[in-house]
């Protein structure tokens, strides 16, 4: 798996990981349960994580719904 987002903003998460179910193409949040470590206060970033055969899909996914800023290692 690799790294496509990482982020703090809990409503990115949210929508990248519909799009991803809806393009339906994996992917697993990484870092989630560290909010206990931070009280929830979200100062640590998730990270959404998919399987490197669909990357490139999953990108151009990204880019189609206008958050391209968000991936990581364009």
């Amino acid at each position: 798996m690799i790294e496509l987002i990482r982020t703090n903003d809990a409503v990115i998460i949210s929508f990248v990981e519909s799009l991803m179910r809806d393009a339906g193409i994996g992917c697993f949040v990484a870092d989630q349960n560290m909010s206990v470590l931070d009280g929830s206060i979200g100062i640590l970033p998730r990270r959404i994580m998919v399987d490197a055969d669909q990357a490139d899909a999953a990108r151009r996914i990204l880019t189609d719904a206008g958050i391209a800023n968000e991936i990581r290692g364009k």
